[in-house]
């Protein structure tokens, strides 16, 4: 979903205060989430994660397509976000110790 609109980079980053405001209280969390996603979205995020999990445990692109039903261009897209070490998913690995 790609916008024109000029003041998305401000709303970006007032997400990322909310999500902030959220920390440590999951029952708001998950009710945020639900209300803020569709059904599809939050579900592709919940298997995106799983993928980045798999990639960090280093599964093969072709077992973690088979085992959570994707297509292997799908893991290929989000193991090129993985490769950053500096990224968002390795903070959160590091983070939740894995």
């Amino acid at each position: 979903m790609k916008h024109k609109n000029k003041k998305i980079p401000e709303y970006k980053k007032e997400l990322v205060e909310v999500f902030s405001l959220i920390h440590g209280d999951k029952a708001l969390m998950g009710e945020f989430l639900m209300d803020i996603l569709t059904p599809a979205e939050f579900e592709a995020m919940a298997i995106r994660w799983q993928v980045v999990k798999r990639l960090n445990k280093g599964d093969t692109h072709r077992s973690i397509a088979g085992d959570l039903g994707l297509g292997i261009s799908t893991v290929t897209r989000g193991s090129r976000e993985f490769r950053n070490k500096d990224g968002g998913f390795h903070l959160m690995l590091k983070k939740l110790g894995k």
